[in-house]
């Protein structure tokens, strides 16, 4: 049989893997939770919104602007994602002690966090303080969050918006009426899951089979080069042998040497 006969199937193995792959980061955040750190100047409604969010009255919320000194982490489900809420303290400049710490902890947040909600106060016209918070999020993949749209908007967002290299989305909503939460969540979880449904079956979770599928990928390549170099057959069934064991920490099953032979037995290289 022709060696050509068995580049197909090597194509098609790569790509198959490579499928899986394609989703793996996603199922990976599936399954342990992603972090999304809520972040704005003091009183922009953070705390408001993780309540919301939360459908509990977690976090202290006052009209005091740095009620919140410390960060707080709470999980909600957001389009059927689990996503770690960090609430932070509102990043400003202060002589305060207890409140320099934990704006420096809202700023760690921000440094860890997979995704960022910028926080900005639509009942207001925006400040030069919403303009520093958000070159701080430039980072990050980030969604602004108009916050109380249910007053009469005045903050114009579009600026910060064009601004940002990593902007994802932008959504209003009430933390008061509900409004546009639940189009936050929608948002969030599209974002984090790359646009790939969730109920997709063939998704990934486990970052051990993660890497798996990576070797897995790398020895199929590495098979189709010795291919097309000419290499000898018992060089690239040594490839195909890892990329078969690979999968095998996946699906529990083994591979015997005796299964390779029997494939390569119907392959005439370079004839």
């Amino acid at each position: 049989m022709p060696a050509d006969e068995l580049g197909a199937p090597l194509q098609a193995a790569l790509e198959a893997i490579a499928r899986l792959l394609a989703g793996a980061d996603q199922g990976v955040i599936v399954r342990q939770g992603a972090r999304a750190a809520l972040v704005g100047r003091p009183n922009a409604g953070k705390s408001s919104l993780l309540n919301a969010l939360l459908r509990v009255e977690r976090a202290i919320v006052t009209a005091i602007p740095g009620t919140t000194r410390d960060t707080l982490e709470e999980t909600a489900n957001l389009g059927g994602v689990p996503v770690v809420l960090i609430d932070t303290a509102g990043i400003t400049e202060t002589a305060d002690l207890v409140e320099q710490i934990g704006v420096e902890r809202s700023r760690a947040a921000l440094d860890r966090a997979d995704l960022v909600l910028l926080l900005l106060d639509g009942s207001q016209p925006l400040s030069a303080q919403d303009a520093a918070i958000a070159r701080l999020t430039h980072g990050r993949p980030t969604v602004i969050v108009q916050t109380k749209a249910d007053l009469p908007p005045l903050a114009e967002v579009a600026p910060l918006a064009e601004a940002h290299p990593l902007l994802r989305g932008r959504v209003q909503v009430s933390a008061q009426t509900g409004a546009g939460l639940d189009e936050l969540g929608a948002t969030v979880a599209q974002i984090l899951l790359g646009g790939l449904p969730l109920s997709d079956a063939r998704l990934v979770t486990n970052p051990r089979h993660r890497e798996a599928l990576r070797q897995a990928h790398s020895a199929v390549a590495e098979a189709q080069v010795g291919l097309a170099e000419g290499r000898p057959v018992d060089l690239i069934a040594v490839d195909l042998h890892d990329a078969v064991a690979r999968l095998g920490e996946i699906t529990g099953e083994t591979v015997e040497d005796d299964l390779l032979n029997m494939i390569f037995s119907r392959f005439c290289i370079g004839k």
